[in-house]
Order: C-alpha cells, then structure tokens, then sequence
C-alpha cells in the first residue's frame, strides 16, 4: 500500500508536503525558506483550511522524526514477535563506557556466541536498520535485537560485561 504525498510549492515562503491518510486526514510539513518547521493539520475536505499548527525546532523536528522512524520499525518487529512464538524483540542500550564502543558490530560476535541478532541500531536521530558487521559501535547506541528470551538475556550479559 503506498503513502499518499502531496508536495505544494509556497513561492516565496518554502514548501509543504502533506501527507494524507486513510483516513482523508492531511498532515502537513511546512518548511519554511527561514529554516523554519511548522507540522500542521489541515481538514480534509479544505487542504487550505488549517486546523491546527506546531512550529518546531531543528531539535524538535528530529526528536519527532527519530520518535516516528523508530516506534514504525519497533512495531514491525513487535508484529513479527507477534507471529512467532517465542521470539522477542528487546532494545539495550550500549553502556557508554562500554569496551564495545569503537569496536565493529562483529567484535561482538553476538549471533555467534547469544543466537540473538541485531537487527537495528538506533543513534541519535537515525536507525541504522540491518547493521552489517563493520559498524562501529558509538556510545549512546541502542542496539534493537531479535531472539529467544534465553538469547537476548545472554546479549544483554554480553553487553553489559563487555568484551572478554
């Protein structure tokens, strides 16, 4: 199923995409030529008519971008770990001081040694989905992994522990 986007040049102002849902609800991002960022609504049957409006900050518009791209990849996982049984989807923070943090994702040999995989790493305002092995690790990742309860318990004792 495709998204609906409509992109509506503002001449001298910036541009706004709009994008529209199922339910005929029209969310729009306004950026403006000032760098500016409004998130706005509009009604559905007046794409003119504005509901309501929320001016951002360039933090505030990454804050809710992170919150949208990651709680839509958490999701999928969680509808996977829905179909099968006994899989678990878990997030656990890289401790900062971690002998990890600097090292590529393969150092950990995660798989190898938990039967969990790594399916994302979420930092700062990105998710990295399907890291392949020479990631380096970076402190404050987050790292989204995917296995039974035993795995992901011995993922978390791996990465807590550190390398050995």
């Amino acid at each position: 199923m495709g998204v609906r986007i409509e992109r509506i040049d503002l001449p001298g102002f910036g541009v706004r995409n709009d994008v529209i849902t199922t339910s005929g609800c029209r969310v729009s991002v306004v950026s403006l030529r000032s760098g500016e960022r409004d998130l706005a609504f509009f009604n559905a049957d007046d794409p003119d008519s504005n509901a309501a409006s929320i001016s951002l900050s360039d933090d505030e518009a990454a804050a809710i971008a992170e919150v949208l791209g990651s709680s839509l990849t958490l999701s999928r996982l969680s509808v996977l770990g829905e179909k099968a049984e006994g899989l678990f989807t878990e997030e656990i923070s890289l401790p900062r001081g971690s002998g990890f943090v600097g090292h590529p994702m393969g150092d950990m040999k995660a798989r190898t040694l938990t039967g969990a995989s790594i399916v994302a790493i979420a930092r700062d305002n990105d998710v990295i989905a399907s890291p392949g092995p020479e990631v380096v690790y970076e402190p404050g990742d987050v790292i989204v992994a995917v296995g039974t309860r035993k795995g992901l318990d011995a993922l978390s004792k791996l990465i807590n522990s550190g390398p050995s």
